[in-house]
C-alpha cells in the first residue's frame, strides 16, 4: 500500500520523449510515478534514470494495444498502492506521414486508431473505478493541434501540408472520448482534459521542432496536478483552451 497517501499517477509510453519527460516533472512534484511501457528493457532503463534523480518511479508492463496487460497493470498498481490519482495517456503512434486519405488502407488506420484511441479509452474506463474510490483523478489526454477540426479546415494552418489522416483521425477521435469521459464524470472530482504539447523534438516530432521535451511536458503536467475547481472536457495548449 502506498502507506503515505501519495498521490499515484501513471504516464504511458513513458521511456522515452514526453512520456519521459511528464513522468520526471511528475516525480519532482513528489508524485509517486509509474511508467508503463510495453517494451521491459526500455521500461526498466527510464525507471532507473528517475530514480537516479531519487525520484519515486516504478515500472509496469503495458502494452495499450493489449487488453490483458492493461487489467494485469491496473492490478498490480491496486494491489501495490491501493491508489491511482493520475493518468496520462501519452503512448500514441504516427505512422502515416506521407499518406493521403484516398490513400489510407484500413489496417494502417487499425493500427493508429488501437494504440491512440481504443488504447486510451479503455485504460481510462479502468483507471476510473480507482479513481472514484479516492472521489479525485485527473485524466490526461496527449492529442494534437493535427486533430483539431478548426484547424484542418484553416488554409492558412501551419500544419496543412501535413497528411497523416490516420493520426489526425485518431487525434479527433480522442479529443471526442474526453469530451465524453468527461460529460459523464461531472461532479465526480475526477478531470479529464485534452492537450496538444506543440511540436516537440521526440520521434515523432524530429529534430527539426522547436520545443525541448521538457517544455512540450509543462502543459500536460500542470492538467496532471490540476485543483479541484481546475477545467474538465477541454483542449489545452501551452495552458489556454484551443478550438476543437
Amino acid at each position: 500500500m502506498n502507506s503515505n497517501n501519495k498521490r499515484v499517477a501513471l504516464v504511458t509510453g513513458a521511456n522515452r520523449g514526453i512520456g519521459f519527460e511528464i513522468a520526471r516533472q511528475l516525480g519532482s512534484k513528489g508524485i509517486t510515478v509509474i511508467i508503463g511501457a510495453r517494451n521491459e528493457s526500455k521500461g526498466v532503463e527510464a525507471r532507473e534514470k528517475l530514480a537516479r534523480q531519487n525520484l519515486d518511479v516504478h515500472f509496469v508492463m503495458l502494452d495499450v494495444t493489449e487488453h490483458t496487460t492493461m487489467e494485469a497493470a491496473i492490478g498490480r498498481i491496486r494491489d501495490k498502492f491501493g491508489r491511482l490519482d493520475v493518468l496520462v495517456n501519452n503512448a500514441g503512434i504516427m505512422i502515416d506521414p506521407h499518406t493521403s486519405i484516398l490513400e489510407l488502407s484500413l489496417p494502417l488506420f487499425e493500427n493508429t486508431l488501437e494504440t491512440n484511441a481504443f488504447g486510451p479509452l479503455l485504460l481510462s474506463q479502468a483507471c476510473v473505478s480507482l479513481m472514484k474510490e479516492n472521489n479525485y483523478g485527473r485524466i490526461v489526454n496527449i492529442s494534437s493541434t493535427l486533430g483539431s477540426l478548426t484547424d484542418i479546415i484553416n488554409p492558412e494552418s501551419t500544419y496543412t501540408e501535413i497528411q497523416s489522416p490516420a493520426y489526425r483521425l485518431s487525434k479527433i477521435l480522442l479529443n471526442g472520448i474526453t469530451v465524453l469521459l468527461a460529460r459523464e464524470l461531472k461532479g465526480t472530482n475526477i478531470l479529464i482534459n485534452s492537450v496538444c504539447p506543440g511540436w516537440v523534438k521526440t520521434e515523432i516530432g524530429g529534430q527539426n521542432a522547436p520545443l525541448t521535451p521538457e517544455q512540450g511536458a509543462a502543459t500536460p503536467v500542470w492538467l496532471a496536478t490540476l485543483p479541484d475547481d481546475g477545467p474538465t472536457g477541454g483542449f489545452f495548449r501551452e495552458r489556454h483552451p484551443i478550438p476543437w
